[in-house]
């Protein structure tokens, strides 16, 4: 009895054991804090899809910020789509493809502020665990809004289970902006 036991057991943990050699999930909703130059902070929202097994995921993004000592309050929004290609069974080159939207109202003399663009980023997201994923990428922001920037990405995601994880991130702009992101995950 105490054997069979052991062997149910040992069966029902294969499909775990399985699950951690899977591919990088692209299917995710996440919540957190946000952190612009240390001058404007705020809560948002992020989510990704992955449209089946073509490698394809459709993401979007929408930030709420405060900036400190005033009453002028930023939204910045996001969606895309992106493709990622997998270099091995735990490292993919990815690229993305997105409009940008930055809104400012009660900015002092101008008053509302809207800016549109797009954003082009290629990177590396890799597994190096199966609780430790790492994130690189290079972006370029661009559009009638917004004067030509490259900026760089780095973020981590460490999983406490294969659905729940902590994420951190940081994008740093060629004008010295820094945006970072502290937040809690769930991936599909």
């Amino acid at each position: 009895m105490k054997r069979s036991l052991i062997a149910l057991a040992l069966a029902a943990l294969l499909p775990l054991s399985a699950q951690a050699d899977d591919k990088l999930s692209y299917t995710y909703v996440e919540g957190g804090y946000v952190n612009l130059d240390s001058d404007a902070d705020g809560f948002g929202v992020r989510g990704s899809f992955e449209f089946g097994q073509s490698n394809f995921y459709g993401f979007g993004s929408y930030a709420q910020l405060d900036v400190d000592n005033s009453s002028v309050d930023l939204d910045n929004t996001e969606i895309g789509v992106g493709y990622a290609h997998g270099l091995s069974d735990n490292i993919d080159l990815i690229s993305e493809l997105a409009w940008v939207s930055a809104d400012a109202d009660n900015v002092p003399v101008l008053g509302n502020v809207d800016a549109d663009g797009y954003r082009a980023s290629v990177g590396i997201r890799g597994s190096f665990s199966d609780n430790f994923e790492g994130l690189l990428k290079a972006n370029y922001t661009d559009g009638s809004d917004f004067d030509g920037e490259f900026s760089g990405t780095i973020g981590a995601q460490y999983k406490f289970t294969q659905t729940w994880g902590v994420t951190g991130e940081v994008t740093f702009g060629d004008n010295n902006t820094e945006t970072y992101l502290v937040g809690l995950r769930a991936s599909f």
